[in-house]
């Protein structure tokens, strides 16, 4: 009743479990790097097209 996996899917479910495990790690390294940021209390800057007081120049100062 059952046929016998033929050799291809078994190279194919390799393939592909190699795949979503490497994957999963991205996700992982990410997710890590991302809670990481936030626990730590950096500031999170992009670059928006506005004026950030905090990059310009200080002006006065005694070089």
């Amino acid at each position: 009743m059952f046929r016998a996996e033929h050799e291809i899917h078994r190279r194919r479910f390799g393939r592909n479990l190699g795949l979503g495990l490497v994957l999963a790690a991205f996700v992982v390294l990410v997710f890590a790097l991302t809670v990481v940021k936030v626990t730590r209390g950096d500031p999170m800057q992009a670059f928006d097209h506005a004026m950030r007081p905090e990059l310009a120049p200080a002006t006065g100062a005694a070089p």
